[in-house]
């Protein structure tokens, strides 16, 4: 297996809290000078900017991961990835149906703009994105299973917009294809915490919203080269895949392996 350096939570500017730096592009360039392999764009409950960060990282020799982080009717942030444009526009449809027409407060929350190859606003998300779609988190994993994609629950023990601070705990039932905790706690600390998830992998990633925080957490995919139905099998742990965690910048965390 060949080891792959990934960064699979990162904001463009078209997330409201995603800082104006935030194009494809610099997405792009930094993520190259940082030594990643393979990102993933996870803006708040929309995938439109996600196309176009592929055809720059292509062209590059980045692969880019299309997701998003959908905000669920609990407000637990909630990952998911998929392979194919016609998946994106699925998710998109369904983001469309469900998120609330509340509209967009720039003033208060910033900016929701979508940005082409060369930098240049072709568009705006007129609605705010950071609200929470009507849909629960068993929803949100059916319907994103359904379209064909995976499911990974977001930060779970960050202390706001987690399932440990929406809900108190993380539900033994959850059904969900990996977990992914933020840099302050390795993955042996929470299954200390939350012994019952040792059924799970986990993820750590940067949730970048400014462009030097991209790399700044990243795991280690073991892969036999870099695609979805490869990432898939590391986060399920099949034949051979396996994820390593916790690694900051160019430094290994103590205690953060997770397989």
């Amino acid at each position: 297996m060949t080891p792959f350096k990934t960064d699979l939570h990162i904001h463009t500017v078209l997330s409201p809290c995603g800082d104006l730096e935030m194009s494809p592009t610099a997405i792009v360039q930094r993520a190259l000078a940082r030594g990643l392999d393979m990102i993933a764009i996870t803006d708040h409950n929309t995938t439109r900017q996600v196309k176009v960060t592929q055809q720059i990282g292509k062209s590059q020799g980045l692969f880019v991961l299309g997701g998003v982080e959908i905000t669920s009717q609990e407000e637990a942030h909630c990952l998911a990835y998929f392979e194919t444009d016609e998946q994106l526009d699925a998710m998109q449809t369904f983001l469309d149906a469900h998120l609330p027409p509340i509209p967009n407060d720039e003033d208060r929350f910033g900016y929701q703009l979508i940005v082409d190859e060369n930098d240049e606003i072709v568009g705006e998300e007129p609605y705010h994105l950071l609200n929470a779609v009507d849909v629960d988190i068993e929803g949100l994993y059916d319907e994103v299973h359904r379209i064909g994609g995976l499911f990974v629950p977001a930060h779970i023990n960050k202390g706001t917009t987690s399932l440990t601070s929406q809900l108190g705990f993380v539900p033994p039932d959850l059904k969900a294809d990996g977990l992914e905790i933020n840099r302050f706690i390795t993955r042996d600390e929470m299954l200390k915490k939350f012994a019952y998830l040792k059924r799970f992998n986990f993820i750590t990633d940067s949730d970048a919203h400014f462009i030097d925080n991209v790399g700044d957490v990243y795991n280690v995919l073991h892969m036999e080269h870099r695609s979805f139905a490869e990432f898939a099998m590391a986060l399920h742990g099949e034949e051979g895949r396996t994820i390593d965690t916790m690694y900051f910048r160019d430094h290994r965390l103590p205690g953060g392996v997770g397989t």
